[in-house]
């Protein structure tokens, strides 16, 4: 066997995936980032609260940095590849340190407050579209899909950092140092990512108008039977899955410890975080892909044990199998990427993206809303069976691509001499399969 062969057949390490100081510079600075937002919406849910006393808008407050993904995910993405990856992921830190200190000093009304996040925050597609798509180009074959599974770890981490960290920042210089905090760490990254990532060309075309363009690729990559089963397969189990989580405060909430649903919520995080560093780490690539299919059936079924009502401690585990079984996404990762043209590599991974954010929005609202007609714990449990029959039913997505078969070697025909048949008839060819 090669090297490459070698290579191929254990996968890639975490020490090739550091050794890229290429992806140093953007894991260290997606820490940052994910820190920095949570920490920013703590911190604005804080502050929206204490002008107002209202619940509700400080709630929507903490949310509303999440809604505007699916408007800039219809029609910016494109700019995730007319544009440079570097500027545009600086342009997005720089974005962050002015909304941040306005929203800390400028005195502005709730109104004026939402309304600038909701606008900055249609960007933030494209923003993550050109993060996510600069991955393949460092880190080639499997150490992409490493890479992923490293960032996915960070994600879960920073968020429990953040939280963590915005407590303590609330604490100690209140909801306006908070934000200011956040506006330093956008700066750093900012820093970190101009001078650390080199400045490769845009590898999209420019020549059509952004929005034309968005709107036409993401029809022709939904109508594509292979990225569609893909993005569905990111998008449908994870939806259900999602709306599960959104129930965790009503329903401890009739076990009478509503106060303590925060550590169901991190303890999902945390078996997220487990559950991409077993898969990424342990799994050999092949095995990844082949995975999917069982992993992504068994996220539902911690979901189904909610039918017996558990206590925080158990709901605590559940959360955080179910969570872990997220890891499924990673046997998706290569090929997606192999699905798409590379020429709009940035609006496929902000499509993802996008979807995905939606998709939780929606699962949200279902599971919310079935709530409405059958106690929590039930409605949890629709929502695990839910994710279960949609792993099967997307099961041909999920299996990894079945190799090309070669076809069988038919030996050569050879020449034999045969003695002359009476009349003398010349020599022919016989099939040797047949004589």
């Amino acid at each position: 066997m090669t090297e490459e062969g070698v290579a191929e057949e254990r996968g890639a390490r975490f020490a090739d995936v550091f050794a890229v100081p290429e992806f140093r510079v953007l894991f260290g600075s997606f820490a940052l980032l994910v820190a920095g937002d949570t920490v920013k919406m703590l911190a604005l849910s804080v502050l929206v609260f204490e002008r107002t006393g209202s619940p509700g808008l400080s709630a929507l407050a903490y949310m509303v940095g999440w809604l505007p993904y699916i408007v800039g995910g219809t029609f910016l993405l494109s700019f995730a590849d007319r544009l440079r990856a570097r500027s545009l992921m600086v342009v997005g830190e720089l974005m962050r340190v002015v909304v941040c200190l306005a929203l800390a000093f400028a005195g502005m009304p709730i109104w004026a407050m939402l309304v600038l996040v909701l606008a900055t925050g249609l960007f933030a597609p494209v923003f993550g579209a050109a993060r996510n798509a600069l991955l393949p180009d460092l880190l080639p074959g499997d150490a992409f899909v490493l890479g992923r599974s490293l960032l996915g770890v960070t994600s879960a981490a920073a968020q429990v950092c953040g939280l963590g960290l915005g407590g303590g920042f609330i604490a100690l210089v209140g909801a306006e140092g908070a934000l200011a905090v956040t506006a330093a760490l956008s700066a750093v990254a900012a820093l970190v990512l101009r001078f650390g990532l080199p400045d490769r060309p845009a590898r999209g075309d420019r020549n059509r108008g952004a929005v034309g363009t968005t709107l036409r690729v993401n029809r022709e990559m939904l109508a594509d039977t292979r990225v569609r089963g893909l993005l569905l397969s990111q998008w449908v189990p994870v939806m259900f899955l999602a709306g599960a989580e959104a129930l965790f405060v009503p329903y401890l909430s009739g076990t009478g410890t509503a106060g303590t649903a925060g550590i169901a919520l991190a303890a999902a995080a945390v078996g997220m975080a487990v559950g991409e560093f077993a898969m990424g780490r342990f799994a050999r690539p092949r095995m990844r892909e082949r995975l999917s299919l069982p992993v992504a059936v068994l996220l539902g079924l911690p979901l189904l044990a909610f039918v017996v009502r558990p206590g925080l401690a158990l709901t605590a585990v559940l959360a955080a199998l179910a969570a872990g079984c997220l890891a499924y996404t990673l046997g998706l990762q290569r090929r997606f990427v192999d699905a798409v043209p590379e020429r709009n590599r940035g609006q496929a991974f902000g499509l993802a993206s996008a979807g995905l954010m939606t998709g939780q929005a929606l699962g949200a609202g279902l599971v919310g809303l079935l709530a409405e007609f059958v106690p929590p714990h039930q409605a949890i449990a629709v929502a695990g069976l839910g994710a279960m029959l949609a792993a099967l039913a997307l099961r041909r997505h999920l299996s990894p691509d079945r190799p090309a078969r070669q076809a069988p070697i038919v030996p050569p025909r050879l020449p034999v001499a045969v003695p002359p048949e009476k009349g003398g008839a010349v020599p022919r060819h016989v099939d040797l399969d047949q004589g």
